[in-house]
């Protein structure tokens, strides 16, 4: 729709501020030169700030106020006359005047959406859909998908991996609809639906797809575009469609990364003399603990070691693509490969990925069959490295050396028994471990094999080209293999009881099978004589997952070492070798069958309505409870199309939309039939009888059913000055029913004492609003500008049947500080895993007093029931900001993200807030936190003291994740070669009040690997 832009401020401001940025460059291009004067008009009035350039060149103007332009330009040349929603024309130059009159872009409004089996036009869209292309994705150095999106979608928390090399980001959409059940979003990767928990030795779902190959996301938050994937869609669903061939004959590019990975930030622990000036006073009382101390610290008394900067390192990355697409024999094809190279920041840790991608799409008999042929391939190798040695090097003793004199346990120092701190003699099992040693003398390798694709035949009737029919089938296979153990004569190595000095190795293999069979059929036609459009589908879908998880432990024979033979000890003679102790072979599997159906109802290109129903069945429940039926309805107005909207200039779309949706949840985190009694193999050593495992029998829960989330959502899409400015905001409800959760049985009544069951309800809403903006559109100078923000309230409404407020709640959310110490708790009417903490009490001068707590139920002591629940790890809101900018062939752009009202748990901090910490009576001496010197506590660490709301601070924060400055070039010295050369930096800067290493973590901040700065040179080229 056009508008006129003499009857709008708004615009006029626009209009100003482009005249101002404009700048003229009119050069000959070639043969004689002429001035060309005209104007550029719609079908309302005339066009300020329209592009008009020489073809082939850059040279160009744009148009005043009035839409006239004036331009020098060769003779015979042509002109491309362009602007935002309108399609662009070529003219040839004259110097007679032209008025050229532009057309609206209807592509935009035809724009095509993948949605749940098939595509839809966009403006006929009555959900929350959010599509991201290729070219607005995040770039620099990344090698997890979900990164591509991170604060680009309303609705969408991705929070980014730790510095683990191939870790994996956490993704929810519109927060979790569930306790215990799987709160990932449902991963569709070129119509086959992955499994949640990926693959063995990947991160998640996507940790085998190359980023580089990605050509959309697209986002379905709401129940009326969810509901088509029924049981598996409570937590939204993200499509991800690959790169595919072009028309060109042929076309390479080659795209690749370098980047530098600086762990710039370390746990605030103290140095050597700072140690050693708290260690020689933090026991004066205790002359015994005293003199132990002083002994402890003369072993080496001007030692000075930075445990962290020797664990630490500045780590080089390399991320390589090439592709090859083009049209042979009018089949579109492409391929392409890629290799991975990430080294950690923690020393000897390693991950590399091999990625194939190749896609084939042929068409036969006059195009009424198309072929859909994609096939993925990786190859993961993971050197894994303890994420524990982080803590560990954070506080073991910065007095002592990294290697000792003697050569015992390889030639690294570490504590023995208190008679010998510095000795050989045999190892107390309660002591830390070297870190440098954790790092290099014991190994575990990971390599997985994996394998996704499909073939999808999609049929136009030749009678009926309205009515198509579709089958697709895919798979998605998975085998990982790996080893663990530690290398002989390493410290682990002799804390082993039965084999010390030599220690037990373990070998894992396993695999994933997923196997899918999909058929539907569809019917879209346009019915003119009724003013309407419909488009009605209808299919069925089966899905087979099958997992084998297969364990093997060894243990050592070495020579001259006793093994036991015909029930006798004897010595071995043998050279060292490693025989099969046990194995564990656990395979599963479970099934999904499902019928469904969806209709779309379009009246006068206005009025919308869209229906949807799914009848899944899981075998993951029992027959009573197999089958669950989830379906949506949801209806939109696109106001602008109302006769009394099309004289105004103002408004170039205006959409309202409602729905209400069920989804269903059976993701239990286990695939063994668990309404089943059954018996499983033990595998504990001590349980053998006669060289055999005993047979133990398995928890069951014959009740079982469908977990199920009501969505409600109300909707408002707009657009300004011909969807240059454009947005939505969106309010939406969930209600979850029969919560699949973890709860305490009594002793007795199962073969556990926690059972997964159905055991309430919880309830979720949120508002979410998004804005896309053209601020500056000139010949030579562009800026695009992103904005959203999601509000999200969780709470839980139900745990129990019968009476919810005397029911104590769910504790959860230990971290790594062991049973019975959690610090969250699930409970009524709060958010799930709220802070569970007592409240400590501080001095006049706003100092805490150890060990002292507000008595809150006023019984004069101090217990459990004195915690009280507040504050939520989950923000209550998120924003995400982007801009780019561009001048000529330079480009320019940065990400956003913002969290606010989030907290964190500083465990960390909790588990080593005490002088006291510095010697615990075991024998050995530890660093503690920098905390410890601020609150001056002096009382061995507490149970209580550490959950103390003391250690609860605010998270909120405001991170630049990524910045990037980019340089384009057509051609390279007169050849054909075009590309890309740009520099990012990710993890730019952080700001926040929290204390701890990173405000992102899961809530309770325990043992995290630092996430790095990283600096990327990329270079993209074009053959």
């Amino acid at each position: 729709m056009g508008y006129t832009r003499k009857t709008c401020w708004l615009k006029t401001s626009l209009i100003l501020l482009i005249s101002f940025i404009a700048c003229v460059n009119v050069k000959a291009q070639q043969g004689d030169k002429i001035t060309v004067t005209g104007s550029v008009i719609d079908q309302i009035g005339p066009i300020a700030g329209a592009n008009i350039i020489v073809k082939g060149t850059a040279d160009g103007t744009i148009t005043d106020y009035n839409g006239n332009f004036r331009l020098v330009a060769p003779k015979n040349s042509t002109l491309v006359i362009s602007f935002i929603g309108y399609k662009a024309q070529e003219v040839m130059a004259t110097t007679k005047p032209l008025t050229i009159k532009l057309q609206d872009d209807t592509e935009l409004l035809d724009e095509v959406v993948v949605i749940g089996y098939g595509s839809m036009k966009k403006e006929d869209l009555t959900g929350s859909v959010t599509s991201v292309k290729a070219d607005e994705i995040n770039r620099g150095a990344v090698t997890n998908p979900q990164e591509l999106i991170q604060g680009k979608v309303s609705g969408v928390f991705v929070q980014p991996p730790s510095g683990q090399p191939g870790g994996a980001s956490k993704l929810r959409i519109r927060s979790g609809a569930s306790l215990n059940a799987s709160n990932d979003p449902l991963i569709v990767v070129d119509g086959v639906p992955l499994a949640n928990d990926g693959a063995p030795g990947m991160a998640d779902a996507l940790g085998s797809i190359n980023p580089n190959d990605i050509e959309t996301f697209t986002v379905l938050k709401d129940a009326s575009a969810t509901a088509i994937y029924g049981s598996r869609a409570s937590n939204g669903v993200i499509m991800i469609t690959t790169k595919k061939g072009g028309k060109d004959k042929i076309k390479v590019a080659y795209n690749g990364t370098f980047s530098i990975n600086d762990p710039y930030k370390k746990v605030k622990t103290l140095s050597a003399n700072q140690f050693r000036e708290v260690a020689t006073t933090a026991f004066k009382n205790t002359p015994a603990n005293e003199e132990i101390i002083n002994d402890y610290l003369n072993i080496f008394p001007d030692q000075s070691t930075n445990w962290q900067d020797k664990i630490f390192r500045t780590a080089f990355g390399t991320d390589n693509n090439l592709s090859l697409s083009g049209t042979t024999f009018n089949t579109p094809y492409r391929v392409s490969l890629g290799y991975n190279n990430e080294a950690g920041t923690l020393k000897r840790s390693k991950y590399e990925r091999y990625t194939l991608d190749m896609s084939v799409n042929p068409k036969f008999f006059d195009d009424h069959l198309s072929v859909n042929i994609n096939l993925k391939g990786v190859i993961n190798d993971n050197d894994f490295v303890d994420a524990g040695v982080v803590g560990g090097a954070a506080f073991f003793d910065p007095t002592k050396p990294v290697y000792n004199e003697s050569g015992a346990y390889n030639g690294y120092w570490n504590w023995t028994k208190p008679s010998s701190p510095n000795g050989d003699g045999d190892v107390n099992g309660e002591v830390g471990v070297n870190p440098v040693q954790l790092l290099y003398d014991q190994f575990d390798n990971g390599k997985t094999k994996r394998s996704i694709g499909n073939i999808q035949f999609d049929y136009k009737l030749h009678p009926l080209p309205e009515l198509r029919f579709n089958l697709n089938l895919g798979y998605d296979v998975a085998r990982g293999k790996g080893d663990k153990g530690p290398q002989v004569g390493s410290y682990m190595a002799e804390k082993d009881d039965l084999f010390k000095g030599v220690g037990r190795r373990s070998h894992w293999n396993n695999f994933r099978r997923n196997q899918l069979l999909e058929f539907y059929t569809s019917f879209e036609k346009d019915l003119d004589a009724i003013q309407s459009r419909i488009n009605a589908m209808m299919g069925y879908s089966y899905q087979h997952f099958y997992y084998e998880d297969y364990t093997k432990n060894y243990s050592p024979v070495v020579a001259g070492y006793p093994v036991k033979q015909d029930d006798a000890w004897v010595l071995n003679d043998a050279e060292t070798e490693y025989i099969q102790e046990g194995s564990y072979a656990h395979p599963s599997e479970n099934y999904l069958v499902s019928f469904y159906g969806r209709l779309n109802y379009v009246f006068k290109n206005r009025y919308l309505l869209t229906g949807t129903v799914r009848r899944d069945g899981s075998s993951r429940f029992h027959k009573d409870n197999r089958w669950g039926t989830f379906s949506s309805v949801a209806a939109a107005w696109t106001i602008t199309e109302e006769a009394f909207m099309k004289n105004q200039d103002i408004l170039s779309n205006l959409k309202l939309r409602i729905g209400y949706g069920a989804t269903g949840q059976q993701d239990l985190g286990s695939d063994f039939y668990p309404y089943y009694a059954a018996y499983q193999e033990s595998t504990n050593q001590e349980s053998m009888y006669l060289g055999e495992y005993l047979l133990k029998p398995g928890k069951f829960n014959k009740d079982l059913k469908w977990e199920t989330t009501d969505t409600y959502n109300l909707g408002l899409d707009f657009g300004f000055l011909n969807n240059r400015i454009n947005g939505s905001l969106e309010y939406y409800k969930k209600k979850t029913k029969d919560l699949l959760g973890v709860v305490n049985v009594p002793a007795g009544t199962n073969f556990t004492n926690r059972l997964i069951t159905n055991i309430g309800k919880m309830e979720n809403k949120g508002v979410e609003f998004n804005l896309n903006a053209v601020a500056i559109q000139t010949k030579d100078f562009n800026w695009d500008l992103g904005f959203n923000l999601t509000w999200n309230k969780s709470k839980i409404t139900k745990l129990v049947q019968g009476d919810n407020a005397s029911y104590p709640g769910i504790e959860v959310g230990g971290g790594g500080r062991g049973t019975g110490s959690n610090v969250q708790k699930h409970m009524v009417g709060y958010a799930p895993f709220t802070f569970n903490v007592y409240q400590q009490v501080y001095d006049e001068k706003g100092h805490p007093i150890e060990g002292a707590f507000v008595d809150r139920n006023g019984d004069g002591e101090i217990t459990d029931a004195d915690r009280y629940l507040t504050k939520s790890p989950m923000p209550k809101v998120y924003l995400g900001f982007n801009s780019s900018f561009s001048y000529k062939n330079w480009d320019l752009g940065f990400n956003l993200r913002a969290n606010i009202g989030n907290y964190a748990f500083n465990d960390v901090a909790a588990t080593n807030y005490s002088l006291a910490n510095v010697y615990g009576g075991q024998g050995f001496l530890t660093n503690i936190h920098e905390t410890a010197l601020k609150t001056g506590f002096t009382q061995p660490i507490s149970s209580t003291q550490s959950k103390s709301d003391y250690f609860l601070e605010n998270a909120s924060f405001l991170k630049m994740d990524n910045i990037t400055l980019g340089y384009r070039f057509n051609e390279f010295f007169g050849t054909k070669l075009s590309g890309r050369l740009s520099f990012s930096m990710q993890n730019v800067f952080t700001i926040t009040n929290y204390s701890g290493l990173d405000p992102e973590n899961n809530g309770v901040d325990g043992n995290i690997w630092p996430r790095p700065r990283t600096y990327t040179f990329g270079v993209n080229l074009n053959f």
